[in-house]
């Protein structure tokens, strides 16, 4: 059996047509969700990169200490079954992580010059990467299991023009010029209008993305008996003044990922679930669809028994890591940021963390914060069932 593993950087899950998006075009996307499984409520555990690397290959939370031996890897586990585990990337930091000497292979997608704007498709970052995935595919053997990781979204915006212009409206500014991916904090009066524009431009990019995974998407037919396509984080654009990851405030536009799971026997097709699902729940259920054995973890959990229709959840709640002090956890009734002052969020209603009602809900808020802190101190009792015990109201919400 043949696998492949894709995960793109800095995909924001709201601009996908399988997350309710209807005004970008996103037609291969829409077609794998007809063939997947597609999780509405995934949540990248970290948004930066190596910690995320690390939650996906040891199959475990950020939260966790780094122990365990090679063996627990999943390259390992995938080696342990049979299969040859590849790493391909075109983003350094990734190709260099600590842990990708675990894969047999490393194939480094190197960029081409400084970015800029493409003309045609074919002169596209994204469509040279996809190029040599699929030369790569062309010449594997039978037997691969293929963990691509691509950074394109958040690394180099050089959709053709006509990419951006086809989301302009009469009257709109004009989309963002650029190649290289805004990052930075908007003032508070920022002008509308630049915000539209940088929307523009990423939607653009969304699509350019779609039609080369289009591309291998039709050319993989039957040949790739498991796929997973999933976000490794988003990209803001405006909402909460933040544009990029430029400070990595927990918010869903940052943390909300899609993941999408195709299995060989054509099972969950269609279906979708709203159970909170995290990165190395990820990597669990791609070992147990290969039949390969993992080595618990404590907190992965595998998502078939979901997938199968056997259970709805897999855990009580979510916990996300920042990159300084911010934590936030995501039950299926709320979402805290547990900054000073915490903000609190209803869920699934406020879906982008709109309106804040911390103020209005300060018992909830308190409720999650100590959850939050219990977790944080110690997160080996924070596995993928009910645990810790959560109160009810942190769970169906308020009536």
């Amino acid at each position: 059996m043949n696998a492949i593993g894709l995960v793109f950087d800095c995909l924001h899950a709201g601009f996908l047509g399988p997350y309710g998006n209807t005004w970008v075009h996103t037609p291969a996307l829409n077609r794998l969700a007809s063939q997947a499984f597609t999780f509405d409520c995934a949540l990248a555990d970290s948004p930066q990169i190596d910690v995320a690397c690390r939650s996906y290959w040891r199959t475990t939370h950020a939260l966790a200490a780094d122990g365990g031996g090679e063996e627990a890897l999943l390259p390992a586990r995938l080696r342990a079954g049979g299969l040859t585990p590849v790493l391909m990337t075109d983003d350094r930091l990734v190709a260099e992580h600590p842990l990708a000497d675990a894969f047999d292979e490393v194939v480094v997608i190197e960029c081409r010059g400084s970015p800029r704007v493409a003309e045609e498709l074919e002169q596209t970052h994204f469509a040279w990467c996809f190029a040599r995935l699929v030369e790569w595919l062309d010449e594997a053997p039978d037997g691969y299991f293929l963990w691509c990781h691509l950074g394109g979204l958040g690394a180099v915006w050089d959709a053709p023009l006509e990419y951006r212009e086809a989301y302009r409206e009469p009257g709109d500014p004009a989309p963002f010029p650029g190649a290289e991916p805004p990052e930075r904090l908007l003032p508070a009066d920022c002008d509308p209008d630049e915000v539209l524009g940088l929307v523009h431009a990423y939607a653009g990019q969304v699509s350019l993305l779609d039609a080369c995974l289009g591309g291998l998407l039709s050319l993989l037919g039957d040949r790739t008996a498991l796929l997973a396509v999933a976000g490794a984080r988003g990209f803001p654009l405006g909402e909460h003044r933040r544009v990029g990851p430029c400070d990595l405030a927990l918010y869903g536009e940052l943390v909300h990922v899609p993941m999408f799971l195709r299995l060989p026997d054509g099972r969950g097709a269609s279906a979708r679930s709203h159970a909170l699902v995290q990165p190395a729940d990820l990597s669990a259920t791609l070992l147990e669809a290969l039949g390969i054995e993992s080595v618990p973890s404590g907190y992965a959990a595998s998502l078939l028994p979901v997938i199968r229709g056997e259970q709805e959840e897999v855990r009580d709640c979510a916990v996300v890591v920042g990159a300084g002090a911010e934590r936030a956890i995501r039950t299926p009734a709320w979402y805290l940021r547990g900054t000073d002052p915490p903000e609190l969020f209803v869920k699934p209603d406020d879906r982008w963390e709109a309106n804040n009602v911390a103020s209005r809900c300060g018992e909830i808020a308190e409720q999650l914060a100590i959850v939050l802190s219990q977790i944080c101190q110690s997160p080996e009792a924070f596995h993928s069932t009910h645990s810790p015990q959560i109160p009810e109201v942190l769970l169906t919400g308020l009536e």
